[in-house]
């Protein structure tokens, strides 16, 4: 039995076209949701990482701040202790008192001080002689290449200058011997001796000079004995 089709061939080529275009159609929505889709999860993560990233910023400006601040006072800090070394060094191993004190009770019967100056000054340095042996050479090359650091605080001396009369010159040197044998003075050097003249009386204007000992460590024993044997001195004078 023969099928006769009675619909035309272009009507069906017509459907066919229609359905392919519609798949396309799908197809293409389909990929263009997909794409949408994509495009929209990678803005959201960008976003997401954006505000990550601003935070991060946010905590190492914070950070940066803060270790500045540390720096800054880490710093300070560095002042503040090399200030405050510096003034240890500064401050006065043995109190003026105790020196004027120790000069007063050392003074002999007769003699009185007219004028006392306290300053420091910078020790004198001495040059090393060259090296011109080889024993010497060798020496030398045995030495440590640098010393430790000394502050100019520590080098200094405190030098003092004392003008005052006396009787005769045998007090005066009685006085000279007194303060060498002292614990506090070294160098104890007379300068000048000269004879004046008051209301008619002959009397010896000296003047000496000393530097106060480096070594000197006193105790409060010490301290309260020299202030005893001082105020005993002036009652007595």
């Amino acid at each position: 039995m023969l099928n006769i089709n009675f619909v035309p061939d272009d009507y069906i080529q017509n459907n066919e076209s229609r359905r392919a275009n519609l798949m396309y159609i799908v197809l293409f929505a389909v990929v263009m949701a997909a794409l949408g889709g994509s495009f929209m999860t990678i803005k959201i993560r960008q976003r997401a990482l954006g505000a990550k990233e601003k935070l991060v910023n946010a905590k190492l400006a914070h950070a940066q701040d803060a270790i500045k601040q540390f720096e800054d006072l880490q710093a300070r800090r560095k002042a503040m202790m090399k200030t405050a070394l510096t003034t240890a060094e500064l401050i006065e191993p043995v109190p003026k008192s105790l020196l004027l004190a120790s000069l007063t009770n050392n003074l002999p019967a007769g003699v009185s001080l007219l004028r006392l100056n306290l300053l420091q000054k910078e020790p004198r340095q001495v040059s090393r002689p060259v090296a011109t042996s080889k024993y010497d050479k060798a020496q030398a090359a045995k030495a440590p290449a640098s010393l430790p650091e000394i502050s100019q605080e520590k080098l200094l001396e405190t030098h003092i200058d004392i003008e005052g009369i006396a009787p005769s010159d045998r007090q005066v040197a009685s006085y000279i011997e007194c303060l060498s044998t002292s614990s506090l003075w070294n160098n104890v050097a007379l300068v000048e001796s000269k004879e004046v003249k008051i209301e008619d009386t002959t009397y010896r204007q000296f003047k000496l000079t000393a530097v106060l000992s480096k070594e000197v460590h006193l105790t409060k024993d010490d301290i309260e004995r020299i202030r005893t044997r001082a105020e005993n001195a002036l009652r007595v004078f």
